[in-house]
């Protein structure tokens, strides 16, 4: 079998395993069938049983996936003649038929039907006792609802840690995700009242509506790439996350429907392509593994290490995309969205290398978020030394490209079907196993590139750069290929930098929201890449017509992936799905609006102080805005006519993540299962890759955000001070509604407050420490903003005294040396707390006191509406400042430093 039937053959079992539930998503939309044919599948497909005089069928839905798959199967890739292993696609005669394999998970009897259904069971969690249980129960669910009525529960909402001790029932949980498509707004789980009910005739309308959508979608993937069945998954994967991602996966025996019929199918189908695979890669007879499988004993049974899990993660993004040269300042916004795209597309295509090396189709792939993700593959010899020769060609790349100041880890870990058995035959259960392999990948991080290890690298590396250095990355040298200017003194770039600036032109224009991936150059035009990565080119393409032209290049088997990474925009509930495999690996950036293009008097008020460069970008409508633009976006008007405005021309760089995580995966999930680990993963990534950048688009107070990168667990944005410390205001309130108001999760972020044109080096390192600062606070769940590290709760606080300050002085008009006095006598206050107080610190209600009445008897001629005196004045000024000065101490500055920020006035425009 050469290494492309081997992939093709793999990817035919892993249409099979995915399409193994479709009968869930079908028997509950009440899909029509004739009575005869539905009782001749339930016959072939479902276990009978009886009761009495009372003869039933459970898990009628494996009849289903056999009916469901015969209405599906026009818009499938081609299934006729050769379709190894299988006998046949869908006769009935014919045991080992895609079909058979498909539906007869819950009644197995030969080899192929025996790795999916093993596959399905290693996904689920289940111990043998608990599965013969499960296959004999009706379909109920733990909450006393059946099959059509129950809607999913959150994982977040059951997640403890800690001091957490609370007892998990069904009863006791009050969140459901609502039945609905992938959409910004269909990621929040909605109390169980809004969403669920006895009702079986609304359910099934509800699902016969999402099932619908789904037939309607099926057609929406190019018939051109119907010819790969392998190309063909990866568009599939994203369509099925579309419209089961709240369809709760099982509910019968009382189990807890927490995971979604996605992750289940996902999680199956890479499980059974890689047992599928060990065995028949091993040459083992099938009929002793059916039996073995059965039995969960013997030599090829449920001890047997017969998978590989394969963790990938790429090292120094910070390093990677804060790297520094004489240009960098000028470029730094095209350079930061080019970078973080970059950093993304790079542990993409590691995935992609090593799903192909190995002959794996993209479902094997369960994983891939913030540059992390996991693979199942076989536990074979064969495999492993595909493994290191996978490891030293990445390595080997970084060291080329990058001198190896980033680089992507790769480690694996053998596991056996019990291990992922939580409690099960194996000592070491799912959670133990995944601690392993991230103990593993921890090691990794301090064998950098393995640069000591006999690994045929060179630890020593030739820096020949008679160009001079890169001049937005002086770590790499320049290339006279890609010259940065006119001339020779504008100096170079590398070859890395030239694409990272392309990427990031491109991600700007609008009509390019897609990648093709493949293994030759498809264009050498401005789109492409022009640097290799691990022997893959790169080329932003756009509409229907041009990432349709391509049916030559699947035919040939160049094109190997076709990526959608536009960003969700529109309504909160439109559909994520747009015919082609979704990667979010894009960042929400601002853009000029086509009201701000044609209202050029009030744009140019507001940027007066910038280069004429900078003014002429405002008529380009949708450009992208450069940093400059986004500090002049926390400016106001100080009055209708736009002469003059106000506020401090700054940028907050905002970092974070969320707090002990590791934790929560390995300890938090009880008990933990390979489906729902995926799942977990899946759920937080959306937030900052589906949720936030929808966000910033849709709300206009925050579309002057700049994403430098969102994903997995962390985040990294700039935007202009005022709205960005909103933002992070309106991030932490919506995440607490995201995990179901689980207080146990949570994150912390760090605030640097800087102005445009600062070094992004020094940016990224002023931020991280702020975040650093805010992790160091008991409990987390913190923020650090002017070197101050609160809880949340605190910042509010805060926020509203500098409102409520902002009000008081539109009366008053406070001069700004009284406010930078009143700054002084905060930081005084502030020493005379507590055990070590300074015992002049405790004149400072003194001194509040007398400074008050000294601007009172110069000032009480601003209260315009009404005469009072010094006394009453100053008594209203010790009312309005004591109590928070004497509660918050010197954290007040905090809402005066924000006040100075915003109050502070401009030149008049035109001067």
């Amino acid at each position: 079998m050469t290494k492309t039937d081997r992939l093709t053959a793999s990817s035919r079992v892993a249409l099979a395993a995915y399409l193994h539930d479709l009968g869930k998503f079908a028997e509950r939309a009440d899909m029509p069938v004739e009575k005869n044919r539905l009782e001749d599948h339930l016959q072939l497909y479902c276990p009978r049983h009886q009761a009495g005089d009372r003869t039933y069928y459970t898990h009628r839905h494996a009849a289903y996936s056999a009916l469901a798959l015969d209405v599906i199967e026009p818009y499938l890739p081609e299934l006729t003649g050769d379709v190894a292993p299988f006998g046949s696609w869908r006769s009935k005669e014919v045991d080992d038929s895609i079909l058979n394999a498909a539906a007869m998970h819950h009644k197995p009897t030969t080899f192929l039907q025996w790795i999916i259904a093993t596959a399905d069971r290693m996904a689920s969690g289940f111990e043998r006792e608990q599965w013969d249980k499960y296959n004999q129960a009706e379909d109920r669910s733990s909450s006393g609802l059946n099959h059509v009525t129950s809607r999913q529960l959150t994982l977040f909402e059951q997640l403890t840690l800690g001091d957490d001790k609370r007892a998990i029932t069904p009863e006791g949980l009050s969140f459901r995700y609502p039945l609905k498509p992938l959409s910004p707004e269909a990621l929040f789980p909605v109390k169980k009242e809004l969403c669920e009910s006895k009702d079986r005739t609304k359910a099934s309308a509800e699902y016969l509506a999402l099932w619908n959508g789904f037939l309607g979608a099926l057609d929406r993937i190019p018939a051109s790439h119907r010819q790969d069945l392998t190309l063909w998954l990866d568009h599939f994967d994203s369509l099925w996350a579309g419209f089961t991602h709240a369809i709760p996966s099982a509910t019968a025996f009382g189990t807890r429907p927490d995971v979604s019929l996605y992750d289940h199918s996902r999680s199956t189908a890479a499980l059974a392509v890689a047992l599928w695979r060990y065995h028949h890669d091993s040459g083992h007879n099938r009929e002793a593994v059916s039996a073995n499988l059965r039995t969960r004993t013997g030599a090829h049974g449920w001890d047997e290490s017969k998978i590989l899990l394969i963790q990938g993660d790429f090292f120094g993004i910070q390093r990677f995309i804060f790297a520094g040269g004489k240009e960098t300042q000028r470029k730094s916004a095209k350079l930061l969205r080019g970078r973080s795209f970059y950093v993304s597309l790079l542990s993409e295509l590691a995935a992609l290398k090593t799903l192909e090396e190995l002959d794996l189709p993209p479902i094997s792939q369960v994983l891939n978020a913030a540059g992390k993700f996991l693979i199942v593959a076989p536990n074979t010899q064969e495999v492993r030394l595909s493994l290191e020769k996978v490891r030293t060609e990445l390595n080997q790349w970084f060291i080329d490209n990058c001198f190896g100041v980033a680089g992507v880890g790769l480690v694996w870990q053998e596991a056996c079907p019990n291990q992922f058995i939580e409690g099960g035959a194996s000592k070491a259960g799912f959670a133990a196993l995944m601690a392993d392999l991230f103990e593993q990948l921890e090691l990794a991080k301090y064998q950098h590139l393995g640069l000591c290890g006999e690994t045929g690298l060179s630890s020593v590396m030739a820096m020949d750069s008679p160009k001079g250095p890169c001049v937005v990355n002086e770590t790499l040298p320049g290339n006279p290929d890609f010259p940065a200017g006119e001339d020779a003194s504008s100096g170079f770039y590398h070859a890395l930098s030239r694409d990272q600036l392309t990427v990031g032109h491109f991600l700007a224009r609008d009509g390019y929201s897609r990648m093709a991936i493949s293994r030759e150059a498809l264009s050498r035009g401005e789109a492409a890449l022009k640097l290799s990565i691990f022997g893959y080119h790169c080329l932003f393409t756009g509409s229907e017509e041009d990432s349709g032209r391509f049916g030559p290049e699947i035919r040939s088997g160049n094109l190997r992936r076709l990526y959608d990474f536009s960003l969700p925009k529109g309504q909160m509930d439109t559909l994520l799905f747009n015919g082609y495999a979704r990667r979010a690996i894009n960042g929400y950036v601002a853009r000029f609006s086509e009201h701000e293009s044609h209202h050029l008097n009030y744009e140019r008020g507001r940027y007066a102080s910038l280069k004429q460069s900078d003014l002429d970008l405002i008529e380009q409508e949708f450009q992208v805005k450069t940093l400059n633009h986004l500090a002049c976006e926390a400016l106001l008007p100080t009055d209708a006519s736009l002469s003059q405005w106000k506020g401090v021309p700054a940028l907050i760089s905002l970092k974070g993540d969320i707090d002990d995580l590791g934790a929560l995966f390995q300890q938090g999930l009880q008990p933990a299962t390979f489906a729902k680990m995926a799942a977990l993963s899946r759920q937080i990534n959306a937030f900052f890759t589906v949720y936030l950048p929808w966000l910033c688009h849709s709300d206009e107070t925050f579309r002057n955000t700049y994403t430098v990168f969102a994903g997995g667990d962390d985040f990294f944005l700039i935007g202009p001070w005022r709205q960005t410390l909103q933002l992070a205001q309106r991030m932490q309130k919506d995440f607490h509604r995201y995990v179901a108001h689980n207080a146990g999760i949570h994150f912390s972020i760090g605030l640097y407050l800087h102005k445009a044109g600062g070094p992004i080096t020094q940016i990224a390192e002023q931020t991280e420490h702020m975040l650093e600062q805010a992790k160091r606070r008991e409990g987390k769940n913190s923020i650090t903003l002017l070197g101050e590290s609160l809880h949340w709760a605190d910042l509010t606080i805060l926020l509203d005294l500098r409102e409520r300050l902002a009000s008081f002085d539109e009366t008053l008009r406070f001069p700004t040396a009284f406010l930078y006095s009143l700054l002084q006598i905060s930081e005084m206050a502030e020493k005379a707390r507590g055990q070590g107080a300074l015992p002049h610190a405790t004149l400072w209600r003194s001194k509040l006191a007398y400074m008050l009445r000294r601007y009172a008897e110069r000032h009480r001629n601003r209260l315009d509406s009404q005469e009072i005196k010094t006394e009453e004045l100053t008594m209203k000024l010790i009312q309005f400042f004591e109590q928070p000065i004497r509660e918050h101490g010197g954290r007040y500055r905090l809402p005066l430093t924000l006040h100075l920020y915003q109050e502070r006035l401009q030149g008049k425009a035109g001067e």
